[in-house]
């Protein structure tokens, strides 16, 4: 009995065993034509080439600064009694701002009048006796030196009186700048004076200023070696050409209104190398206030036919030579030189070596090799 069932064991081990090794070899067989086949292309992504207008842009560092200011200063001397403005208001054109004490002034207008009416009176005395000399020097009735007397005391009473008119004229000038007025429209910031103070003519401190701020200059500079590159550019391409639009940027945040070019500066200074630019913008909402640090984005030349590829496609070699894999009509892709210069967000700007309708490699380098076919799928551009 025992001996059957080793026999029955044994038996049923070969079974399984034999089995084991059938399903190993049918695997192995099935196996075999799935290795021995050629490998298929691989896939990479690639992008068609083509032209597009591109304006070149350079994002310079400048303060403004407002159109225009007005300092205040006192032509005469005297006493402030008023200040007829409020502190961080608006001013308009011809509008007052100080009165100074006038009584000094007007006394000396008056004295002047005076003068001049004792300047004609005694014009009005010497004309008709210079005119009756004028008769009897020839009959012999007054002697010659009299009548030149007469006439010489004519003049003389005729340039007293002109004298006396401008001596008027100035007492007037004097009485009206005690009245100080703002000479431009615009914001005027804090007094210097009260009432009371004592204010001299022409004196170096400034009673007040006075800023326009409806638009406002953005002063920025640019190094000399990029304005002659730019001017290169123009010169030796049809196709571009200078830009008047310009944008500015706050803490990176674009300003609502466009600028223009107000003017290019050509005189290069000797101690930083820079040429200094002017762009004036509107400034309607008072958001732009003087001495601010901001960024000007300048649009300096346009190409209308750029060629523009993604930064991925362009491989840097160790020489510092840059290559692009191109894919033939054939579906070969094969390295090709090309010359990139400017980057252009995260784009680069082919200077040679590649036309429109050229297809490039974006996705899959790793997978290529010269002369190798390929299965391009196009870019769709993010």
């Amino acid at each position: 009995m025992k001996s059957k069932l080793l026999v029955i064991a044994g038996l049923t081990a070969a079974v399984i065993v034999g089995l084991v090794i059938w399903k190993s070899g049918s695997s192995a067989t099935a196996a075999q034509p799935q290795g021995g086949g050629e490998r298929p292309p691989a896939e990479v992504t690639v992008f068609t080439v083509k032209t597009e207008p591109l304006t070149f842009t350079k994002d310079l560092p400048g303060r403004t600064s407002a159109v225009r200011v007005a300092e205040i200063r006192p032509q005469v001397s005297g006493i402030v009694v008023k200040r007829l403005f409020k502190e961080g208001g608006n001013v308009s054109a011809g509008q007052q701002l100080y009165q100074i004490d006038p009584a000094p002034f007007q006394a000396a207008y008056d004295s002047a009048q005076a003068e001049l009416m004792r300047a004609e009176a005694n014009l009005q005395s010497a004309a008709p006796k210079a005119e009756r000399y004028a008769g009897l020097v020839d009959a012999g009735g007054v002697s010659r030196q009299e009548y030149d007397d007469a006439v010489t005391a004519l003049a003389q009473a005729k340039a007293a009186v002109a004298a006396a008119k401008a001596a008027v004229t100035a007492a007037k000038i004097n009485l009206d700048y005690t009245k100080v007025f703002s000479p431009i429209s615009g914001h005027i910031g804090k007094s210097s004076v009260t009432e009371g103070a004592l204010v001299t003519a022409n004196q170096a401190s400034a009673l007040a200023t006075v800023q326009q701020l409806d638009s406002i200059y953005v002063d920025v500079s640019q190094s000399a070696e990029e304005v002659m590159k730019l001017r290169r550019m123009v010169t030796e391409d049809g196709t571009l050409g200078s830009s008047a639009e310009v944008e500015l940027l706050i803490n990176t945040k674009t300003y609502a209104h466009k600028g223009v070019m107000q003017f290019s500066d050509v005189t290069v200074d000797e101690t930083t190398g820079m040429v200094q630019l002017r762009v004036l913008f509107p400034n309607p909402e008072r958001e732009l206030l003087p001495g601010l640090f901001v960024k000007a984005r300048i649009g300096q030349a346009k190409d209308d036919a750029a060629v523009l590829i993604p930064q991925q496609t362009a491989v840097r070699n160790a020489d510092g030579s840059v290559i692009v894999w191109a894919v033939d009509a054939e579906n070969t892709v094969n390295p090709r030189p090309v010359q990139v210069s400017d980057a252009v967000g995260n784009r680069w700007l082919v200077n040679s070596g590649l036309q429109p309708g050229d297809r490039i490699v974006v996705e899959g380098l790793q997978k290529i090799r010269p002369g190798a076919k390929v299965n391009p799928v196009e870019h769709k551009a993010e």
